[in-house]
Formats: C-alpha cells, structure tokens, sequence
C-alpha cells in the first residue's frame, strides 16, 4: 500500500483525517464523523468499507456519493500505478482489490480538495490499508471476536492490533470496550504520549437521533467526541442538526411499510447483542420475525443466541454467490440455512430453512405480516442488505 500511495503521490497527505478502527460501530462512525465535520464548515469526506450496492458508496464527498465519473477517474489512475507496482513485488504478490479500492478513494478526496476525511478501517488496522493516513485522531469503537483467524484469538490481541494505528502526539477516542482493553489503550496511549479521551454512552437527552437504536445514540456519542477532539469544539446546535438528518444505510434501515420491514448489518456476535437490545424498542410490543443468513467464517451459534431471545420466528436462507463476487468476496460462502435453522430451534425459536432469498424473504413477510402482524428484521450479513432490498423492491413493485 506504501508503494501504491506513493506512486500516486501520496494522495492521503493532502488532507486531514480521523481514523475510525473497532469491531462493530465503523461504518456509522464513520458517517457520522464526516458529517459532524462537514456541519462544522470543514469540507470533508469519507472512506467506507464494505458496499451496500455499488463501489462508490465506499467514497463520501462532502455528504453525497463520489458520481461514477469521478470514481473511474480514480480507479483508472490507481490501475495503472497498481501495473507498475505490481512489476516490483514478489510474483506471488500484488495489489489486492481493497488496496486498490482504499487508494481510489484516497485519490478521489485529494482530487475533491477535501480538507478532512473520516476513513473506516476495513480489516484490523496495523496491517490494514487505510494505516497510511497521518491521522490527526484515532477512534477505537468497539473490540468483539471477529477475524479471529487474522488478528488473534482473544480481545487484547484483536485490540492491539486496531491500536497499533495510533500516531505518536495524536488523539485516541475510545468507545465501550472492556476494562482489561481499557488498560491497553491507556498503556498504548501513553507510550505514544496520546491524548486518550473515553466517549460517554449518550450524546445527552436533548440529542434526538434519526438513526434508530441505542447503539446508534452510542455510535453517535462517539463521533461527537471525535469530532470535538479534531475540531477543539462544537457547537451544539449543529450537533443537533446532524443528529436529526443523518441516516445510516443498512443499520436498522426500513425497506418497506407492510409488514415494517427493517435490514441490519449485524454479522458477528456484538453486532447481533446490539441489534437484539434495539429491536424491543423498535417493534413497540410486536412480535419481531427474521430473516437471516451468515457467512461460515462467522460465530452464527453465538450471533443466534444473541437474537432467540427477541424473537418470535425466523425464516433462514443464503446469500446469493453473485452478491459476494460484486463485493469483492469469491469463495466466500453462506452457512446452510438448514444449520441455522436447526441452531434457533435449540433455543425455542420457531424457524425454517429457505436457501433462496426471494421466497424467504416472502415466506418472512407472510408470516411477520400475516401470522404475528409484527415486524420483520433481516440480518446477518453486510452482504444481504443489497440483495434483500432488490427483492424487496420486486415483491413490492418498487424496484431497487
């Protein structure tokens, strides 16, 4: 990634940045940071990872999608520099797609002459491509067991490999993570003369979110801290307003009225936690009906024992394999939806397996609507949010 920023000219040098690392909370922090900033008089961007539909959704200018245009500008610049790098590496090494991706972004925010930009970490952080940004402030969201097989086996050597971003003289805002993590960052912190700044729970009563759910008013809380270290303050009328315009796609992001059908990323065990403690909130008294499906790399028994408990029923099915090669994911695969059904019916969950996603998700709607007049919920994947809405679209007529 070195070798490819600096063949571009080290696009990321040309503006200011918050770094946005942690298990859970990325992608809403992210948003919300850039957002903050913007509403603040700083013209900012974002970097977000993965997509829910199309790659330009991981480059934020300003509030808006990057237009294809200008993506392609990007992509074609960072292609070839990605030729002449390659020449250079082993010949069993080369520019990976996210690399690639991350520098387009790069790239397309120095063009756009942003002067900050709020960039998610894709996949730990030491190692990650973002961690060639000169950030100014680093924010730790949360620390939970996902990508155990890259970054370790316990929390502490998950969370040391998010902090191993963490500049010398910088700033580290820390969100809700647990004590013996806590003491990490403060020996981390302190070894890189760091300011360490812990984020409350809630951005404070008079804060009225759009983004629905308690983990949003945390995720919120965060950004406001971040955003307040970068700036040196803020104001909290702005505040406020960003707080009651911003939504965040795909978290707890309603698709469809009849019955109210919502999607959510959650795709590891925290994430579901936090679904699950929304969702009570959300249905107001109806019964909460999912339709889920998880990737095999992920702790589906842990992620399902999380949920049962909110649950009245669930219909499990698979993701699509052409929505994860248009993610960049081949050979990724989904579990079983039988498995999964088998694992909420141990807990006392009524649920049925449907590997294709168009009928679960009618057979979901039938029963959510028809059956409970409750409230369906589809989860378990980034990588399902884009093709429920598709099929959601085509039940109901209203297309993508």
């Amino acid at each position: 990634m070195w070798k490819l920023t600096t063949a571009l000219g080290l696009p990321q040098r040309r503006f200011a940045s918050v770094h946005v690392v942690g298990t859970n909370g990325k992608s809403s922090v992210t948003r919300m940071v850039a957002a903050l900033l913007e509403a603040h008089g700083v013209s900012a961007g974002a970097c977000l990872s993965p997509h829910v539909s199309r790659w330009t959704e991981r480059t934020q200018v300003r509030g808006e999608e990057i237009a294809p245009e200008a993506w392609a500008e990007a992509v074609a610049q960072v292609a070839a520099a990605a030729e002449g790098v390659n020449r250079t590496l082993e010949d069993d090494d080369a520019v990976t797609q996210f690399e690639a991706a991350t520098a387009a972004t790069f790239v397309a925010l120095a063009r756009a002459r942003v002067k900050a930009a709020a960039i998610e970490a894709g996949l730990g952080g030491r190692l990650d491509a973002t961690n060639t940004i000169p950030s100014q402030v680093t924010v730790l969201t949360s620390v939970g067991l996902d990508h155990t097989e890259w970054l370790g086996g316990t929390e502490l050597e998950i969370a040391a490999e998010k902090l191993a971003v963490l500049h010398d003289q910088s700033t580290l805002v820390l969100g809700r993570v647990s004590q013996e993590v806590r003491e990490l960052a403060e020996r981390v912190a302190g070894e890189r003369a760091a300011r360490l700044i812990v984020a409350p729970e809630d951005p404070g009563p008079e804060i009225e979110l759009a983004a629905s759910g308690a983990f949003q008013r945390r995720n919120f809380a965060l950004a406001v801290t971040a955003a307040e270290a970068f700036l040196g303050s803020v104001d909290p009328e702005r505040v406020a307003a960003v707080a009651a315009g911003l939504l965040v796609p795909g978290r707890l992001e309603q698709i469809a009225a009849s019955p109210p059908t919502y999607v959510d990323a959650a795709h590891n065990p925290d994430g579901a936690a936090a679904l699950a403690e929304a969702l009570p909130t959300l249905a107001e008294g109806r019964p909460v009906v999912a339709c889920l499906a998880v990737l095999v790399d992920k702790d589906a028994p842990a992620m399902i024992a999380a949920l049962a408990p909110v649950l009245r029923a669930a219909v499990c099915t698979e993701i699509p394999p052409q929505a994860l090669l248009g993610h960049g994911r081949p050979g990724a695969r989904s579990r079983p939806a039988q498995e999964l059904a088998d694992l909420f019916q141990a807990h006392g969950v009524e649920a049925i397996a449907e590997p294709n996603l168009e009928p679960a998700l009618r057979r979901a709607a039938e029963i959510a609507c028809g059956t409970f007049a409750g409230v369906l919920v589809v989860t378990g994947s980034h990588y399902l949010i884009g093709p429920a809405r598709t099929v959601q679209g085509a039940l109901t007529g209203g297309g993508d």
